[in-house]
């Protein structure tokens, strides 16, 4: 949930901890604090799911009863997962309402909130436009435009109809279909935070493609430094450092999954409104907030709001703040970073 005021980003973890020699290590395999942190990795929503717990009391069974969360959560909002629950409101679209879990309801409810505020540049039922450009996929390519105006007429966020006596979805056309991509992956991160803090453990990442959520503080009691990846070079090259503690990190961009055809980079980040992939004045947009399920969605609205709608958008919240990346490799960043965020690379100007 947000309160009103204020594909997959990839972000790399500058992790400068107790002179540890063991950032690699796996569950179990742990000896003394030395070699912390504690690791291991799991694959949920076409996703690698990595996780260092700083804490030597965590043991194999702590691991395993994470990844038994994420295996519920992908059973029940993963839409290309036969039989699950999305699948199953997708299934039963422009026919009949389909009872879900209270945590699959709460999600598409947040979902469409999100769309709502975000006035549609954030909508969960783009699933007919995701299906139809295979981003991601080795069908990947441009759909014809018959394609793309028959997909166009199955996005509707307000015409999703939610019974909260039943806990029910429907939708009302055939051939729509919801996809919690751009909320799913920041709720497992949330959920995995929650566990980790309900049994004692207070210093962790967790990091689900890029979304990053630093658990607590550093077990010094220090913030985590979260470098932000540089849109324009490889995996690893950041433009500057955010100091944090017990925030999330998340952020949508042009380089996390795209293809090329003849000549054209087409990337994730689809338009609800001309089906197309959203081209507009930025590279990426970067969310810290308290929530990793918020910052998902807030990051796909703001990337596609654009660089002077989607800042307002952001203003307007209450808990997150943000950072802007121009194709011009401008940076403006939202009144509450203005403080916390260093430039770190000079081919980038920081604006304000």
């Amino acid at each position: 949930m947000f309160r009103y005021r204020r594909c997959l980003g990839i972000i790399v973890i500058i992790l400068a901890l107790l002179g540890s020699t063991g950032c690699g290590a796996q569950a179990g395999s742990i000896e003394s604090e030395s070699r912390l942190p504690i690791s291991d990795h799991y694959f949920i929503f076409d996703t690698i799911v990595n996780l260092r717990v700083y804490d030597e009391r965590i043991t194999p069974e702590h691991f395993a009863e994470m990844k038994e969360l994420l295996d519920g959560i992908d059973g029940k909002m993963n839409r290309l997962r036969e039989g699950s629950e999305l699948y199953r409101v997708n299934q039963n679209a422009g026919r009949s309402p389909t009872p879900v879990s209270d945590e699959t309801y709460r999600i598409v409810s947040t979902a469409l909130q999100y769309a709502a505020a975000s006035g549609g540049h954030f909508d969960p039922t783009v699933g007919p436009l995701v299906e139809l450009w295979g981003i991601g996929s080795e069908s990947a390519a441009v759909p014809d435009q018959q394609q793309l105006a028959d997909a166009l007429q199955l996005i509707d966020y307000t015409s999703v109809s939610l019974d909260e006596s039943s806990h029910s979805i429907s939708l009302p056309q055939a051939g729509m279909s919801l996809d919690l991509g751009a909320i799913a992956k920041g709720y497992a991160a949330d959920v995995l935070a929650a566990y980790l803090k309900e049994q004692g453990f207070e210093s962790a990442i967790i990091d689900l493609g890029g979304n990053i959520l630093a658990l607590g503080a550093k077990p010094d009691g220090s913030s985590w430094s979260i470098g932000v990846q540089d849109p324009e070079q490889a995996r690893g090259q950041h433009l500057g450092v955010l100091k944090v503690k017990d925030k999330t990190i998340v952020t949508s961009g042009v380089y996390e999954r795209f293809f090329e055809e003849q000549g054209k980079v087409y990337h994730h980040i689809l338009s609800p409104f001309d089906g197309y992939p959203v081209d507009n004045d930025l590279q990426s947009v970067t969310i810290v907030t308290e929530g990793s399920m918020d910052a998902d969605a807030m990051s796909t609205a703001a990337f596609s709001l654009g660089m002077q709608e989607g800042r307002k958008f952001i203003e307007r919240l209450e808990t997150a703040e943000a950072i802007f990346v121009t194709k011009d490799r401008e940076i403006y960043v939202t009144s509450g970073l203005k403080q916390g965020f260093q430039l770190t690379n000079d081919t980038y100007r920081l604006m304000n």
